[in-house]
This record gives structure tokens, sequence and C-alpha cells, in this order.
């Protein structure tokens, strides 16, 4: 119910944001509502598939998602600076959100499958490996917001998992690293300004702080209720840009309000808080590992994705979950609540 009335919210606002542009067409939100149909399709088919499965075909999984990141480096199609689609019949395809799923899957295969309390290092250094190996393959493309998420989720379970302070310092020094290597020699020209426009705001309030800056002055401007849909004046005359993507919730604060936007948290809470629910009401530790995965993933999508529009986080181009226009990032969160079901519906007899 909350996935759906999310979904509803943002084919709103795309089709919103796509009459104040111009689109009479509405091409987007008829690409958007393809990607829901697909999504909710998967989902009814992975609800009804034996979760048990992924764990057998775990590692071919997580393999074919790292060959798609490596073909997607060769002969992927390159949007804004970054090599991370592939396209076919009109549409893009972005193995970095499918990866996501895959890395879920693998570790809650690793973890389900041994006891973490004994020789951690070890298992620190092997999880490590498996989630190394797609964040650096998404840096190259560069994808710095989705090679984080990737990390963090790594970092958060390890941390679930009782990490002592030691190896928590250690992990931090190595990941400053990789940051600093990647900040220097990776990333964009573009990708480095968001990064020091976010440190200090008042340098670029109009080149690179824009985004941002038209962002809070759209939240700012909704008051309680907002202007309405179609009547946000910063996404309707094109101030705000990504208002279909990373800056979605701009635009909900703008024309839905202070209202809207906690509406939008309220559902994304009742979500977070029925995986949590049935996380104490599964036996089955792979599917715990899953669920848990899965709260972790969209969660920490979420709160970047919100604290970028409000100028709390660096823009790093993270979409909102089920609510933000694009395909993959809609039909694989549609496809982790697809494996979630299907672990609740199972574990039912258990």
């Amino acid at each position: 119910m909350s996935v759906a009335v999310l979904i509803g919210i943002g084919l709103a606002e795309i089709y919103s944001v796509a009459l104040g542009g111009g689109d009479t067409a509405l091409l987007n939100f008829k690409k958007q509502t393809v990607f829901v149909g697909v999504g909710m399709l998967l989902l009814f088919f992975m609800s009804y598939f034996d979760f048990h499965s992924l764990y057998n075909f775990s590692t071919w999984i997580y393999v074919i998602g790292i060959g798609l990141l490596v073909f997607v480096l060769l002969f992927g199609q390159t949007v804004r600076g970054t090599t991370g689609w592939i396209e076919f019949f009109g549409f893009r395809l972005q193995p970095a959100e499918l990866i996501k799923i895959a890395v879920i899957i693998i570790l809650a295969k690793y973890f389900s499958s041994r006891s973490y309390r004994t020789d951690q290092l070890r298992h620190i250094f092997f999880t490590g490996i498996l989630a190394s190996l797609p964040v650096i393959l998404i840096l190259l493309q560069p994808d710095f917001g989705s090679a984080m998420i990737i990390f963090i989720f790594w970092l958060a379970i390890l941390g679930i998992f009782g990490l002592n302070r030691r190896q928590i310092l250690v992990i931090g020094l190595l990941a400053l690293i990789v940051f600093a290597t990647s900040f220097f020699f990776i990333l964009k020209p573009y990708q480095r300004e968001r990064v020091l426009t976010f440190l200090n705001p008042n340098i670029a309030s109009l080149d690179q702080g824009y985004n941002i800056a038209q962002a809070i002055i759209a939240i700012g401007s909704g008051g309680w209720y907002g202007r309405g849909l179609g009547f946000g004046s910063q996404s309707q005359l094109k101030f705000l840009p990504e208002s279909q993507n990373d800056f979605i919730f701009a635009v909900i604060g703008e024309e839905l309000g202070l209202f809207g936007a906690m509406l939008v948290l309220v559902f994304f809470g009742v979500l977070f808080f029925r995986l949590v629910y049935w996380l104490r009401h599964i036996d089955n530790n792979f599917g715990i590992y899953i669920i848990l995965g899965a709260v972790i993933l969209l969660f920490t999508q979420m709160f970047i994705n919100i604290g970028m529009n409000v100028g709390l986080l660096p823009v790093v181009g993270i979409s909102l979950p089920f609510i933000s226009y694009g395909g993959s990032s809609l039909i694989a969160s549609l496809a982790l609540i697809g494996i979630v079901e299907s672990i609740i519906i199972k574990s039912r007899h258990i």
C-alpha cells in the first residue's frame, strides 16, 4: 500500500513537471507508466517466486551484475559525463541499479552461511572484495552516488554485526583514501564542484550551487499546503534542474507543501516499519539478511536524496525510491520489494 502511494505521488509530479516543461506528448510520464507496469509485474512474479532459489543462484546473479558493469564501461552510452547506460529499443538500462540487489543477495548468502563472530577480519576482507568490485567499476563510469550507496550498505551491514572501534577506524581511513583518489583522479570537474559547493555553498550560488539554492527556494515557497500541482514556479519555469529525477522532492515540497513532503515521509516510515516488523517474525537467516539489506538500501537512498534537496548533503545523483523518474531504479526497487514479499509469504508457513 505504501509503495503504491509513493509511486502515485511520483507519477503525479512527473505529469505536472512534463506539462510545465511544454511536453504536451508527456513522453517521460508515459515512459514512467510503462516502468511502473513492468516493475509491478516483476514485483508480483518475485513475490510468488521461491526466494530460496536465490541462495543457489546468488553467485551467478552477482557475476552477471559485474559483467554488465564491465559491458557498460566498454559499450555503454554516456549521459551527462557518466557512461552508465545500456540503450535498447528506446529505453535505457542502468546496471548500477541492478548490482545493488546482486550485492544484497550475495552478502545475505555469505552471512547466513557463516558465523561472523569467528575470524571477523577474514569476513571483513572477503565481503570487502565483494563490495569493492562493483564500487570500483561504478566509480570508473563515474557514478559517485551509486558507488557510495553500495559502500554505505556494506559498512552498515558490518556495523550491525558488531565492528569494534579499531576496525571502524581502519575502514574509515581506507574509505577516505579511496574517496580522495576518486576525487582527484576519477570524478569529473562538475562532480568535484558539487562536493566543494556543499562544503562552502556561498562560493558559487549562481553556478555550482545553483541546483541546491533553487531546491531550497522551491521547498520554502511551498508553505503548508503548496502551490498546487502544475503551479510551482521553480519547477514549472525550469529554474529547478533535474526536477523529475534528483530534485523531485523539492517539487513535492513546492507544489504539495509541507503536508505533501510529510506525507512522503510518513509512507516511507510505514514501509520501513513493516519491513522491520517482519524481521522479527522470520526464522530463515538468508531471508532476514535480504530484508535487512532492503531496509538499509532504500533508507540510505531516501535519506541522501532528501538531504540533497534540503541542502544537508552534497548533490551526488541519487534518485528518490519509487518517486523519481527512471526505469532502472524503479524496476530494481520493485523487484526488491517482490523478493521481500516472497520471504514474508514463504515464512508464514514456517
